[in-house]
């Protein structure tokens, strides 16, 4: 990719997320972008087909970062406590970035995309989870529950949420182990 096209994708995602930060999704217009980015219309719809695809790229992004961050997908079957907190880490390293592209109608939809890419972290490793039903209910339950805590508490110490939520996940270890 060329300088001016870095640039230009650089201006396109900075106008997006000044605009998303004050706005919901659907209330942001392609014209309002493109003169916050200096740039035309054609040149905004050379790059992406619409708001919603913009959207989608920045958010992949925040998620690939998150699954990323978890260095040790074993640690969900060898230790929970700790897989948590690799997850937790990722997500407060994302956290401003989350909480304005994951805002209003779009909250939901972090936990179950990060749900999606550790489950594929998880699935390389451990293929024969991916057909095994009970593993995959723990796996959503920890992830999905584990994000709800996270998200429901935003003025909790960071450390201690972290804490929390990595004890709960490791009293799942001996269900998880159960099934195996």
């Amino acid at each position: 990719m060329d300088l001016r096209t870095l640039k230009t994708e650089r201006a396109i995602k900075n106008a997006f997320m000044l605009l998303r930060s004050k706005k919901e999704l659907e209330k942001i217009t392609v014209k309002e972008l493109c003169e916050e980015a200096c740039i035309n219309k054609s040149t905004f719809y050379a790059h992406y087909r619409d708001i919603y695809e913009l959207s989608d790229v920045l958010c992949g992004e925040v998620v690939t970062s998150i699954t990323k961050g978890v260095l040790h997908p074993e640690y969900f079957e060898e230790n929970p406590a700790e897989f948590t907190r690799e997850l937790f880490y990722a997500y407060f390293a994302q956290n401003s970035l989350i909480t304005i592209l994951f805002s209003g109608k779009q909250r939901n939809h972090l936990a179950d995309r990060i749900e999606r890419g550790i489950k594929e972290l998880i699935f390389e490793k451990y293929p024969q989870y991916r057909e095994d039903v009970e593993k995959n209910v723990i796996l959503t339950y920890c992830i999905q529950g584990g994000y709800h805590a996270y998200a429901q508490n935003p003025d909790c110490d960071v450390n201690q949420l972290v804490d929390i939520i990595g004890t709960l996940a490791g009293s799942v270890k001996d269900l998880f182990l159960r099934s195996v």
